[in-house]
């Protein structure tokens, strides 16, 4: 939902944006989400809506520099920020492999691989066919908890159901088949992927972001978002629709029998949790082995939620957020019967992936987490990493917003297994950076 756009041609984030803005206009209100009641598009003023459309939005994202970039921050004085690669489409998520190397997915349909810090030029083999369109595409790369015995790897990505639409009275191309948030399950055999095969199919078109994980219980999570905005938006509390849930499936992608709502009418069994907008992040906290995801708000309301089976996180009857012209998702950001964020933000930083660090090369982030963030406040090149410092309760302490400087829109933040933080850029081309201690003397890797 947040845009930003390049030299040559606008994100899907940004089309999308115009798209709302321009429907907006057409039918002169935006629905309240939540509530009967609509909103004019026209305020007081009289200015037309298309001013409140996000600012800059044709502002494309600054050049990054092909050499080191050196930072400070509120606890680690000194650090040194590593362009590994800037010729990225997209990159979504990240993944290390044991052998040191590292997977990273393009959200329109490729798997790349790092050896040895250099961009292998030739995309892994054995990826599904994505249907790559809007915020829909390759989503997110994981290894299963027993890779070095098993070599499965699982991602979860947009796929092509149905046939392509023909335009009406043959103008333009054929529009594309939606697009089914699924997971598929191959087997790595050092150089791409073989035995292919889709282990869980949701049926739930029309998502946008999704996200997986291997919970502490040997079990599969995953994130399934919902439309965004209009009408659709209540598909996150229909039981019978896997959008804005929350799902939990066995290692073949199987419904486990004690899943909350095995056997509850109307309930669709792999649900874990439901009421979510749009899950960026899904990871596990290392201490209590909690299960945290990032949720992206509309217009402010960002969150990171501790997700507890069976539970309802509001959406969209509840969010600290407003719509994107204006007016407020609901009076009162929680009811009974749903559950509070831990963190929440407003203004939205459009929050994206996020990671615990645990590691010992930065020893003054320890409890520390990391959380990407697209652009603030709907304004343009305000990309950051929010760094969110916690007491041993895991309460929120404060937080610090780190490489803004950038302008670069952040989508994945990881720690890597020696210790050092990876990212990767929403922007296409996009970069993967490595962020380590200011007196590292690592190479810079390859471009």
């Amino acid at each position: 939902m947040r845009a930003q756009t390049h030299a040559k041609s606008m994100t899907s984030d940004s089309l999308r944006i115009l798209g709302l803005v321009g429907a907006a206009i057409a039918v002169g209100a935006i629905a309240r989400v939540g509530g009967a009641q609509n909103q004019q598009t026209t305020p007081p003023g009289g200015a037309p809506a298309a001013v409140l459309a996000p600012p800059g939005i044709n502002w494309p994202a600054p050049p990054l520099p092909d050499g080191p970039i050196m930072l400070e921050s509120a606890e680690v004085r000194s650090l040194r920020l590593v362009v590994m690669s800037k010729t990225l489409n997209q990159p979504w998520s990240i993944a290390f492999l044991p052998d040191g190397a590292i997977l990273v997915t393009e959200r329109p349909g490729t798997l790349r691989i790092f050896r040895n810090g250099v961009l292998d030029p030739t995309p892994v083999s054995g990826v599904p066919k994505v249907r790559a369109s809007g915020l829909q595409g390759l989503m997110d790369v994981v290894l299963h908890p027993r890779f070095a015995e098993n070599k499965w790897i699982y991602l979860s990505y947009h796929k092509p159901v149905g046939a392509p639409v023909a335009p009406a009275r043959g103008r333009g191309a054929p529009v594309a088949p939606e697009g089914a948030t699924t997971i598929a399950r191959g087997t790595w055999d050092g150089r791409g992927l073989t035995n292919v095969t889709d282990i869980f199919e949701s049926g739930a078109t029309n998502t946008e972001s999704s996200r997986i994980v291997f919970g502490r219980d040997g079990m599969l999570y995953m994130t399934i978002s919902a439309p965004g905005t209009g009408p659709q938006v209540v598909r996150s509390q229909d039981p019978g629709d896997y959008a804005g849930k929350t799902i939990r499936l066995r290692e073949d992608g199987t419904v486990p029998p004690d899943n909350p709502f095995v056997g509850k009418a109307g309930y669709k069994p792999g649900i874990f949790t439901v009421g979510h907008r749009n899950g960026h992040s899904f990871v596990v906290n290392p201490e209590t082995g909690e299960l945290w995801a990032t949720e992206q708000g509309p217009d402010g309301g960002d969150e990171i939620n501790i997700i507890k089976a069976g539970k309802n996180y509001g959406w969209p009857d509840v969010s600290y957020g407003r719509n994107y012209l204006g007016p407020r998702i609901s009076e009162n950001p929680w009811k009974e019967g749903t559950e509070q964020p831990i963190v929440f933000w407003v203004p939205s930083i459009a929050v994206t992936g996020m990671t615990f660090y645990t590691g010992d090369r930065f020893p003054q982030w320890k409890r520390n987490v990391f959380v990407g963030g697209l652009r603030q406040g709907e304004v343009p090149r305000t990309g950051q990493i929010n760094r969110i410092v916690f007491n041993e309760k895991w309460e929120e302490i404060r937080r610090e917003p780190m490489l803004m400087s950038l302008g670069q829109r952040i989508r994945d933040v990881r720690q890597g297994p020696e210790g050092l933080l990876y990212i990767v850029t929403g922007e296409n081309p996009g970069a993967l950076l490595r962020l380590e201690p200011g007196t590292a003397t690592a190479p810079t890797g390859a471009r």
